[in-house]
């Protein structure tokens, strides 16, 4: 069976000790400048020396391929996974998938799944061609892709293309061992972020 073209940037899957992800997050704050939505499942990074009036750091969506420069917010924090309702929660509420996306230009706490050991699943974009299974332990970039207003899903994949040993923003564990999932077009990976701030010795 055909692996199914449904892009959904990077979910949490699991942590690296082998527990399941828990809907453990942070609270960060987007300002009102922010002028790009954001969809469950966005990559985002934080913005250099920037905090709310609640002293809660500020996030922006990443930029897609991004793997040096001056600052750590080129480094990926993590997922958007919803709006929170104040500067304070650290869990996502059960009904977490009842929350719309985020429109752009739309002051907001949301949720980010943030801890540095996180695994998440991404689908390849497989241009070019589908990934091998031999990709795994390699890393790649991720590709940006328009998100969904009607299921609030991103629409960001790994960049099969970009596939290499150098320092990318994705590693790659292994190809994600379910029963609908297969290696080939579309198929979904198992990974983490690479370069991740809250591992890095330079502040923000």
């Amino acid at each position: 069976m055909a692996n199914t073209n449904a892009p959904f940037g990077i979910r949490p899957y699991a942590y690296r000790s082998g527990a399941p992800y828990n809907g453990a997050a942070r609270t960060y704050y987007v300002p009102a400048g922010n002028a790009t939505a954001l969809y469950f499942g966005d990559p985002v990074v934080l913005i250099t020396n920037s905090g709310d009036g609640n002293g809660v750091q500020t996030v922006e969506i990443a930029t897609a391929g991004s793997t040096s420069g001056t600052s750590l917010t080129y480094a990926i924090l993590g997922s958007f996974q919803g709006i929170s309702n104040n500067a304070g929660t650290t869990t996502i509420p059960l009904l977490q998938s009842a929350a719309p996306y985020l429109p752009a230009s739309t002051a907001a706490y949301i949720y980010v799944a943030d801890d540095p050991t996180l695994l998440y699943i991404g689908q390849e974009d497989s241009v070019g061609g589908a990934l091998a299974s031999g990709a795994a332990g390699r890393n790649v970039s991720l590709v940006a892709g328009a998100g969904s207003t009607v299921t609030s899903q991103s629409g960001w994949q790994l960049q099969s293309s970009s596939l290499n040993t150098t320092a990318l923003q994705f590693r790659l564990i292994q190809l994600l061992q379910e029963s609908d999932n297969a290696q080939g077009t579309n198929a979904r990976w198992l990974g983490f972020i690479n370069n991740h701030p809250w591992t890095q010795t330079t502040g923000i």
